[in-house]
């Protein structure tokens, strides 16, 4: 049995939130150059420009990306054989509360969802999913969720009768409803399968996938691509603007279902897909 301290834990998750606010990860930047050179039009290559500038900007003076900070969403695997000292949840929420308080990073985070709605002053609680997994570490996902593009997101119980078909309509139609909303070029995650609740876990985890990998399913690895085209096809573009660029990437997670059901959930997040990562 291995034992992680306390406060390692708040240390690292304090860092991976000030790093995810401040550093767009490679993969996006790499992205984001890829559609600078397939379009044509002026308007579309410029907002790109602009996107990027921000990026190198923002990492070299230390300042967030976007001015919405999110709400960190923390994707936790533990090992078996891994011993915390300490309370885990504790130590994850400390973590962003530092975080975001020494990043100076907006805190966004209401404790009444409908009543009173009183900024919690340091954005805590986090969203934390955790996995139990093999093995003596502990892997620490830290993912701050804007909710302009956060509210863009849709579930669906849609019925097997629905097929391939169904899902491609409700997503292209997700994503045509979000349109300049979510702030484009968009990073997608569709999950397919398990029930309401977990098709949505599904599809969050499918964004945090690097932009170029595929589902390990090639019929699904084709119903990928099949659906980033035709969502570029759409013409909504950088910005809104107008372009060849509405997402760069489109992954997409799944897990067995009951016979009777297709369950599908589309996350939207914007260009600034911001997540980063620990092993202890």
């Amino acid at each position: 049995m291995r034992e992680i301290k306390q406060e390692d834990i708040i240390q690292a998750v304090k860092t991976l939130c000030i790093e995810a606010n401040y550093q767009l990860p490679q993969d996006v930047r790499n992205a984001i150059d890829q559609a600078s050179q397939i379009e044509d039009g002026q308007l579309a290559k410029q907002t790109l420009s602009i996107l990027k500038e921000n990026a190198k900007m923002a990492q070299s003076l230390s300042v967030p990306i976007c001015q919405d900070t999110g709400m960190a969403c923390l994707f936790v695997e533990i090992g078996q054989d891994v011993h915390v000292q300490g309370s885990l949840q504790d130590a994850l929420q400390e973590g962003v509360r530092q975080g975001y308080q020494e990043g100076y990073l907006r805190k966004s985070v209401v404790d009444d969802p409908v009543f009173d709605r009183i900024n919690t002053k340091d954005n805590t609680p986090a969203l934390i999913h955790y996995e139990i997994v093999e093995g003596d570490k502990l892997k620490i996902i830290v993912a701050p969720k804007g909710f302009g593009s956060e509210n863009m997101s849709q579930v669906k119980m849609l019925k097997p009768s629905d097929g391939v078909e169904g899902i491609k309509d409700f997503v292209l139609k997700v994503v045509e409803e979000a349109g300049p909303n979510a702030c484009p070029p968009m990073v997608i995650g569709v999950g397919i399968g398990g029930s309401f609740d977990y098709v949505t876990y599904l599809a969050k985890k499918a964004m945090l996938r690097d932009i170029g990998t595929h589902h390990n399913d090639l019929r699904y690895q084709q119903l990928e691509e099949e659906l980033l085209e035709k969502i570029n096809q759409l013409g909504i573009g950088p910005a809104g603007y107008g372009g060849k660029t509405t997402a760069l990437s489109l992954n997409i997670e799944t897990y067995p279902t009951h016979i009777a059901g297709m369950p599908v959930a589309v996350s939207i997040c914007c260009h600034v897909a911001r997540h980063k990562e620990v092993i202890l």
